[in-house]
């Protein structure tokens, strides 16, 4: 699950965010950092199934890295821009999954890599969604394993809730309170940027009439339940964040006091299990940011050791 919170929840001229990585059990992560770089025309970079075009500028990233993959689920860069993903279920069917394409966390490194600011890297993934696709196996011992996905993107000044289908997607600009997202879809009529052609495609598909607002989550999520439900994972991260609410208190201890919570299975033990997480407080200006994160499974069992892009400070 991941989670974001901004002042009044979280004291004032911080941002926290927190994520935690639910994967396959015994799956390692490490926590890696790759240097910014300029790119000359025509270069491209691999991803963890297909290689696409370089972009002619990356940024430097802190990131907690899937041992098999290219990709990653949360990591920040140097500019503080911070992204986790979250696997989601939807109905619209358009391209097999299993056909490799760009993995969701694949899409996580490339907006750090890319992205100065949230929007830019929000930016940044929807255009290579909508080029590219998403699909592939996202287990390494488990083709069948296959999902769309959502992100929580963010910086000292904003996030964005990014849930897609497919090529299509929504956004939702936050700037304020607190917001989670889990492995379920949670943005209704009310979002703040689409893919182009969403009106559409859902009258085509979907049977949408537009004389109603369109609902994404109930149009291609279909099952509310676990978008509506007080004690999903998501309603119960719902209800962890809404403690702080207005109280300036939701600082990194307390992000990761609700990442060690058992409510819902926010840290997760079974067969899937919370492998790595990680916090920020994200601040204006150059190196104000402060990360923390762990790359052993369970967050309640074990400490979180802090962290900077650039490795100096970390401990």
């Amino acid at each position: 699950d991941t989670f974001v919170a901004f002042p009044p929840t979280s004291p004032q001229g911080v941002v926290v965010f927190g994520k935690n990585s639910d994967r396959p059990a015994g799956e390692a992560q490490s926590i890696q950092r790759y240097p910014g770089g300029e790119h000359a025309d025509g270069e491209s970079v691999q991803c963890t199934y297909i290689s696409i075009p370089q972009a002619k500028k990356t940024h430097a990233v802190l990131l907690s890295q899937i041992g098999w993959m290219w990709g990653v689920e949360h990591g920040a860069n140097e500019k503080g821009v911070v992204i986790g993903n979250e696997a989601v279920w939807t109905l619209v069917e358009d391209e097999d999954l299993v056909t490799k394409r760009l993995l969701g966390m694949d899409l996580v490194r490339l907006g750090l890599e890319r992205g100065s600011t949230a929007k830019e890297a929000l930016q940044t993934i929807t255009s290579l969604l909508e080029t590219h696709g998403q699909g592939g196996p996202c287990a390494e011992n488990d083709p069948s394993l296959t999902y769309h996905n959502s992100f929580l993107i963010a910086d000292c000044r904003e996030a964005w809730i990014l849930e897609t289908a497919g090529r299509h997607w929504v956004a939702e600009h936050v700037t304020q309170g607190s917001r989670n997202i889990s492995n379920t879809l949670t943005i209704r009529t009310e979002f703040d940027l689409s893919s182009k052609g969403l009106q559409d495609y859902a009258r085509r598909n979907f049977h949408w009439d537009d004389s109603v607002p369109l609902d994404w989550a109930h149009l291609v999520g279909g099952d509310l339940g676990d978008c509506e439900s007080p004690y999903s994972r998501q309603g119960c991260g719902r209800r962890l964040l809404l403690e702080h609410d207005k109280k300036e208190t939701l600082n990194h201890r307390a992000m990761i006091e609700i990442l060690r919570s058992h409510d819902g299975g926010i840290c997760m033990h079974g067969g899937f299990e919370t492998t790595a997480s990680m916090v920020s407080e994200l601040r204006d200006g150059e190196n104000a940011s402060l990360h923390w994160m762990m790359e052993t499974p369970h967050p309640c069992q074990n400490d979180y050791a802090s962290q900077r892009v650039d490795a100096k400070n970390s401990s």
